[in-house]
């Protein structure tokens, strides 16, 4: 339990039920735990909690999931908060949905607690190793990319984004006109024991480049993405 530096979790469940034994395994584990039953509830409840890692079903009363994602990334303070979304719907478009939303993570139900945790303290120690490096800034192409601070400026102009379009473009910026197709992509920012569709590289793209420009990221028909320096 000492190794899990009380990180905050939001579980946002409309079945009581799962709500209280995700906190218990939760609280188990050493985590700070708070939970809301609907959306509306857990925007409200972020705003002054601030959690590291929110767990987000999508079917919920007054307000779904995939709305209440895009108001916590609304949420300038939780730039660099996880959204992982568990939920019992498998459909394709609800994951699509639920990445354009702005999630991290999309997590299929049912699943076993102890295959939870074990996939959250992967999570926290990716963060704790990533944070422990020296992180400079990358200068490429007239934009700086500070992953310091997570934050993107472009023509004098500071903004954010959430967190895996900051790491995707961080990582492409990084490694200037290489090609790399969307596993490799997949691999590197979202790592191997998160199953993602390979559609997520492409929703994310998309979104980055609404906030970039289409000149910086480079479709390679058939093979990937690059970020290009002429």
């Amino acid at each position: 339990m000492g190794d899990k530096h009380n990180h905050k979790v939001l579980v946002v469940d409309d079945d009581s039920d799962i709500l209280e034994l995700l906190k218990y395994n939760l609280v188990k584990e050493g985590y700070d735990v708070k939970t809301a039953e609907d959306g509306k509830k857990a925007v409200q409840l972020a705003k002054g909690f601030l959690p590291e890692l929110i767990l987000l079903d999508i079917m919920m009363p007054n307000q779904d999931g995939v709305e209440t994602c895009r108001q916590l990334r609304e949420i300038p303070e939780m730039a660099d908060s996880h959204i992982t979304f568990l939920t019992a719907r498998a459909e394709e478009y609800s994951e699509v949905a639920a990445f354009d939303a702005g999630a991290d993570d999309y997590i299929t139900k049912p699943i076993k607690p102890r295959a939870l945790m074990s996939r959250i303290s992967a999570l926290f120690r990716r963060e704790q190793k990533s944070k422990s490096k020296s992180l400079p800034k990358v200068m490429a192409g007239g934009l700086t990319i500070d992953k310091t601070s997570y934050t993107v400026s472009m023509n004098g102009e500071q903004f954010t984004l959430p967190k895996k379009e900051f790491e995707l473009l961080y990582f492409l910026a990084q490694n200037p006109n290489k090609v790399f197709s969307r596993d490799d992509l997949l691999q590197n920012i979202w790592g191997t024991d998160v199953y993602v569709l390979a559609r997520t590289v492409d929703v994310h793209i998309r979104k980055v480049r609404e906030k970039i420009g289409d000149g910086y990221i480079t479709t390679v028909k058939g093979v990937g993405y690059k970020f290009e320096i002429r």
